[in-house]
């Protein structure tokens, strides 16, 4: 497909533009109820432009996917890495956690809850970040279980429900309501730790 080259299509802010763009459409309407034209006009751009930058808008989809999960990602592996007691280590994942959902809320809504939309290899390469993500929660609770500083469980699914709570966040939350990421994330660890039976 021709594209524009030149102008505002292809600015040095013009690819940060349609990631914008596409973040706020996807999150309004949709994968699938989102058009290019949708997100090049948010963008100021020609209905072209998305071309310029993009295979397709899976390929921009995936962009954000794996931007977002990647983040997740490296706040997992900063609490696993982080050389503290199991108990500060699942501290550290579930506030740094919540605090990303609630700040990057309409991001995370689309990284969560658009996967189905992905193409198979791009779903394939985001599911195995997710799947590291897993290992390293249950990771921290499986050692808490083996200190004695949690109480014995059910580790994987435990480790799931820890992910799984930090991850709704981005379906609910509205910073209009009052909480600040920082109350939600407290209020997070707080419940993390009567999950896991801490002392």
């Amino acid at each position: 497909m021709a594209a524009t080259v030149n102008g505002p299509d292809s600015g040095p802010d013009a690819r940060r533009r349609l990631y914008d763009a596409a973040v706020q459409a996807f999150a309004e309407k949709g994968f699938h109820g989102t058009t290019t034209r949708d997100i090049a006009s948010a963008a100021g751009m020609s209905p072209a432009a998305l071309y310029v930058h993009h295979r397709s808008k899976e390929d921009l989809l995936h962009v954000i996917s794996a931007t977002g999960h990647a983040e997740a990602l490296s706040i997992c592996r900063r609490a696993a890495e982080s050389g503290g007691s199991p108990t500060a280590q699942l501290e550290q994942l579930v506030v740094d956690f919540a605090r990303f959902h609630c700040t990057h809320h309409t991001l995370a809504r689309i990284v969560n809850y658009e996967l189905s939309s992905l193409s198979p290899e791009h779903r394939a390469e985001i599911d195995a970040m997710r799947d590291e993500m897993d290992a390293l929660a249950r990771g921290i609770v499986e050692a808490g279980v083996r200190s004695g500083e949690f109480a014995d469980a059910l580790s994987a699914v435990t480790a799931a429900a820890v992910l799984s709570l930090g991850i709704d966040i981005a379906r609910w939350y509205d910073a209009g309501r009052g909480w600040s990421p920082d109350e939600v994330a407290e209020h997070y660890r707080a419940l993390t730790l009567r999950m896991v039976g801490a002392a």
